[in-house]
């Protein structure tokens, strides 16, 4: 209990560090959500089990950071593509109430996990969905979000056809990322003039967990 509670201090204290507007309440379902996680992966692979930090830190905060490069508004539809255990879709849900979010993924338990901490915490802003995303079909997103799930010219390749016109991929994505780049914009004509603009945000500052992680924006 005493680790709980100072793990959860340190994530207050951090979001308050970044001013990202979060409530007392909101922190409340971000602990929640990662005793979810933290239960699940016991049965299912959603992240590595041996945590060299805490959960809260590496997986949720590290989330939440999407929200300093990019304001969520009400009504947006956000795609969380090859979502895993709903990140970082199901943090970014909790702080964004009035922003609707799909969860996708191939591997149905992993969605069915989703599910399940997706009821109990109560979201009503999210759906999870078990579902390849070449069968997403007839729906346009205004942004879509992936941690490392692809390098980064698939997930242009993919986002080409899925996004709004003025839409955005945003990734959290690590270590030298400039050769993804290079194949993403030169491919960019074979995925629907997508992307022609990349821009990286080092997040490495923030956090000592975060070495040479960053934040991937891609767009038209």
């Amino acid at each position: 209990m005493k680790q709980q509670n100072e793990e959860r201090a340190i994530l207050k204290m951090l979001c308050h560090e970044q001013a990202l507007k979060i409530t007392d309440p909101m922190i409340e379902q971000l602990v929640d959500y990662r005793d979810y996680l933290e239960q699940w992966n016991k049965k299912i692979n959603l992240i590595s089990r041996k945590e060299d930090a805490p959960v809260l830190i590496k997986h949720i905060f590290h989330s939440l950071l999407i929200t300093l490069y990019h304001k969520f508004f009400n009504g947006e539809q956000i795609l969380d593509l090859g979502t895993g255990g709903g990140l970082p879709g199901i943090p970014l849900a909790i702080i964004n109430p009035d922003t609707n979010f799909v969860l996708v993924d191939a591997t149905r338990k992993k969605i069915t996990a989703c599910q399940a901490m997706i009821d109990g915490l109560k979201l009503k802003n999210v759906v999870a969905i078990h579902m390849r995303v070449e069968e997403i079909k007839e729906i346009k997103f205004d942004t879509i979000v992936s941690r490392q799930v692809a390098p980064l010219d698939k997930l242009c390749a993919w986002a080409g056809s899925l996004l709004q016109t003025k839409g955005s991929l945003i990734c959290l994505k690590g270590g030298n990322l400039e050769e993804e780049i290079k194949r993403s914009i030169l491919g960019r004509k074979s995925h629907n003039n997508f992307p022609l603009q990349v821009d990286l945000y080092p997040i490495d500052g923030i956090n000592q967990f975060f070495t040479e992680k960053q934040i991937v924006i891609a767009k038209r």
